[in-house]
């Protein structure tokens, strides 16, 4: 059963964590370590080369997430150990993170593996943080907390990334010999960022009911779940049926926001300009995300996704005909106001379809999902191109990911996925 309490405490508490690991997703995954690898630490070495090696680095922290997170889950929902996990994974992401700090220009190896391991510690400790959801709030709440999560996330991100940005641009502000200073002491900022905001969730949230088991029995007794829960999803269809219809349109999703850098190039923008447009996301996503909580409180989520399919829709097409870089700041306001909110009614109808007591095990095959994605997307635009010859058109071939998505969410009965979960 859940264990949910009506102090707020714990919420903000649980949802400062979202603060505090999105310094990572921002300003390390999204920011200045692509750049940082190609000028820094690969200099000299050809851009094709350098390309290859941060691709191999994201594969390689990817799949050993995808095949060790369900397991992951199962086994701290056997041991009552969803919290200890999240704090083991934070400390190793946050530890590897800082160790950026240190490597050497030229050293493309060190850091990659360093990249590598403060991925597997951001990715892992997701598990564990979402899953915790069912401890801190009722299932009627699950929308407006969800959404608070991802609104602090998007606010946490982006005041250390525009910290960190100043402090490239004007290095000697802050006492720095010059930008790659600032880059490498941004690195350490964020571990010490993502360690500090940890310490809230530590204290005020509980820990969800379990087994109780701990050692060799609960790593068995986890196992043991994993091969049972293969068969409960199957029994559990509505949950297939939304993680069918999530995997579709969070596919469509992420490739735009991975691919957006890389277009805006494509057709003449600037990389400053780019830079300001993530910045402009982070910040119009915090409030947006509290409002779709809301929305999702009122309306329904289902309602909530659906609106932001079709803005992202939208979006889509006014990208293939984009001429100027002011449309591209347009769009990365109208990006902000529904890509939180997506992400945040996905995880609290997720959170309604799943039993309570295998929370961390399910959101485990839920992150999981979430690797797969922007795999699809990528495959389907680059083909698209290659057979049209026009990069602009082959972002069309996203509109097939979002109608599809919303057609499997429109199969999913919520109200019986609910009371199955919980029978």
């Amino acid at each position: 059963m859940e264990r949910h309490t009506d102090s707020k405490k714990p919420v903000y508490a649980w949802a400062l964590y979202d603060w505090a690991n999105s310094a990572f997703a921002t300003t390390v995954m999204a920011g200045f370590f692509p750049l940082f690898f190609k000028q820094y630490w690969s200099a000299g070495s050809d851009v094709t080369e350098s390309t290859f090696q941060l691709g191999v680095a994201n594969s390689l922290a990817s799949l050993l997430i995808i095949f060790i997170a369900p397991a992951l889950g199962a086994i701290a929902d056997q041991g009552r150990a969803r919290k200890k996990f999240l704090y083991a994974f934070t400390l190793f992401g946050a530890g590897m993170t800082g160790g950026l700090y240190f490597v050497a220009q030229g050293a493309w190896l060190p850091a990659a593996l360093l990249y590598v391991g403060a991925s597997i510690g951001f990715f892992a400790s997701l598990i564990f943080y979402d899953a915790l959801i069912v401890a801190i709030a009722p299932p009627e709440r699950y929308d407006r907390v969800s959404a608070l999560g991802f609104a602090l996330g998007y606010l946490g991100g982006g005041v250390l990334f525009a910290l960190n940005v100043a402090m490239t641009l004007k290095p000697h502000w802050f006492g720095l010999a010059d930008a790659a200073a600032a880059v490498r002491l941004s690195f350490l900022t964020v571990a010490v960022w993502w360690l500090l905001f940890t310490l809230p969730l530590a204290l005020w949230v509980p820990e969800p009911a379990g087994s109780g088991r701990g050692g060799f029995a609960a790593v068995t007794g986890g196992l043991r779940q994993l091969r049972d829960t293969f068969r409960e999803v199957r029994r559990l269809r509505h949950v297939g049926l939304f993680l069918l219809a999530y995997w579709c349109y969070i596919d469509a999703v992420d490739t735009i926001i991975r691919m957006a850098v890389d277009y805006g190039l494509a057709i003449g923008f600037q990389a400053e300009s780019l830079i300001v447009a993530l910045l402009i996301t982070q910040f119009v996503g915090f409030p947006a995300a509290v409002v779709f909580g809301r929305l999702g409180e009122r309306f329904g989520a289902r309602t909530g996704i659906y609106l932001a399919i079709a803005v992202y829709s939208l979006v889509v097409l006014w990208a293939t005909r984009m001429q100027h870089e002011a449309e591209f700041y347009a769009l990365a306001v109208v990006i902000g106001l529904v890509q939180g909110g997506i992400q945040s009614l996905s995880r609290s109808v997720y959170a309604r379809l799943i039993p309570p007591d295998k929370s961390a095990e399910f959101f485990g095959f839920y992150n999981m999902l979430g690797k797969f994605a922007a795999v699809l997307g990528p495959i389907l635009v680059g083909w698209v191109s290659v057979a049209s010859g026009s990069p602009r058109l082959s972002l069309l071939s996203l509109l097939v990911l979002f109608g599809l998505g919303a057609w499997f969410l429109s199969r999913v009965d919520l109200a019986q996925g609910a009371r199955m979960a919980r029978e």
